[in-house]
């Protein structure tokens, strides 16, 4: 069997879906991890955590590379890895170091930096014709006050290190733009306890609906799954509230998304990656606006598997053991696959939400998953602060995300004053 070194992991639904996969796979899994105690802080009540499957368990200093790699040598030596992945963003660069430096498959080490800085993907675009946005990498507040006066209002302001939309504001003027970036001066730490990168990019606002285009590249060639839709809310905010597999857009408009989507990942070099690549569809055409060198979060691989029948969790430790991933379709039986996430909009402690047996006994329903009673609640500012989600499928044609907002709709969260 296959023995995997998974170096750290998200604490929400990949950190289910990549054990669960490693385990229909056939696959062994040594668990890397600074901090077991992050992962079972998130277990479900009364459930074994799914990463305590891992042959082993090793703590080790993940944020040190420097004492991480020859540690990592010496594991090899005993336990002898044939791969090495992560699910978790904050790792992607170590894990491809790690690799290289045991001699396993896997990115190369400068293209998958390259791909988690948004700064310097930008600029590796820009400088290979990549359409995207026009931007400014700031040093600090004043710099991106200048900036933004140059692009014009509004602007997207970024961290150029953080994940999951994390204070990625919109704004329409200096007083906004202001309030952002000392936002981003008070958050010097990411939640994996690793220190940020103080940069500030400032994007041009792009009008139009998004997509993400979910690819395989392997060997040098990439395959792409397809295109999935998102819906967008809380402004000034960018929370992700739905997505949709297949995306309902004419065909030259899908065909266009994903070739923006491969040259992206050609300009940046990757390989041996599964890649989430999301784009504006604007007036004047698509714009890339970040590739992720990793599967999509949100459950969005959920969507593709059932739909589709490919396992994009699987494909991404198929190329991580250099091994051609299974991308051929299967008949599911659904046409479309959608999901909605309840998403607070006033903080509070969590009662109840009313509607949750109707929602869950409907015809379509896939999953339903609803926080506890008792959770302290903050208006949504990213996708990290979801109280659930529903996805269902259609079997006809596209109507999965009218069919989830339907739902959605009768979920009704009851919260109490903190």
């Amino acid at each position: 069997m296959p023995h995997l070194l998974v170096v750290e992991s998200w604490v929400g639904s990949m950190s289910r879906l990549l054990p669960r996969t490693l385990g229909e796979g056939g696959h062994h899994f040594t668990f890397l991890t600074r901090d077991l105690m992050h992962y079972l802080r998130g277990a479900p009540e009364g459930k074994d955590h799914p990463l305590l499957t891992a042959r082993n368990v090793v703590t080790a200093p993940t944020n040190d590379i420097a004492t991480l790699l020859p540690l990592v040598e010496r594991l090899h030596g005993a336990l002898a890895f044939d791969g090495v992945i992560t699910s978790c963003d904050y790792y992607l660069p170590a894990v491809a170091r790690i690799a290289a430096r045991l001699g396993l498959p896997g990115p190369a080490p400068e293209a998958m930096e390259n791909a988690c800085r948004k700064d310097t993907t930008r600029q590796v675009l820009a400088a290979a014709g990549v359409p995207g946005p026009r931007f400014a990498v700031c040093a600090d507040e004043a710099d991106a006050l200048a900036a933004a006066t140059g692009i014009g209002y509004p602007v997207v302001v970024k961290p150029v290190d953080l994940c999951g939309g994390m204070l990625v504001r919109r704004a329409d003027d200096g007083a906004q733009l202001a309030a952002a970036c000392r936002a981003l001066a008070d958050f010097p730490v990411n939640a994996r306890g690793q220190r940020r990168t103080p940069h500030i990019l400032i994007e041009e606002y792009l009008p139009g609906p998004e997509v993400s285009v979910e690819t395989v590249t392997f060997g040098g060639v990439t395959h792409v799954v397809g295109v999935t839709d998102k819906s967008v809310g809380r402004a000034p905010a960018f929370v992700e509230t739905g997505h949709m597999f297949p995306a309902d857009l004419p065909c030259g408009e899908r065909a266009a998304a994903a070739d923006a989507a491969v040259r992206a990942g050609a300009a940046l070099g990757l390989d041996t990656v599964v890649a989430h690549t999301e784009i504006k569809l604007t007036a004047d055409g698509p714009r890339v606006v970040e590739v992720n060198p990793r599967p999509a979060g949100n459950r969005i691989t959920e969507l593709v598997r059932h739909v589709t029948g490919i396992d994009l969790a699987a494909a991404c430790a198929d190329v991580a053991l250099g091994r051609a991933p299974d991308l051929r379709r299967s008949d599911t039986g659904l046409r479309s696959a959608a999901i909605g996430f309840l998403v607070p909009e006033a903080a509070g402690t969590l009662a109840s939400v009313e509607g949750a047996d109707g929602v869950r006994d409907a015809a379509g329903v896939l999953e339903v998953q609803l926080a506890e009673a008792g959770r302290t609640v903050e208006a949504a500012r990213s996708n990290n602060g979801y109280l659930g989600h529903v996805m269902a499928g259609d079997a006809a044609g596209l109507g999965a995300r009218r069919h989830v907002e339907a739902l959605l709709a009768g979920l009704h969260p009851r919260l109490v004053s903190a």
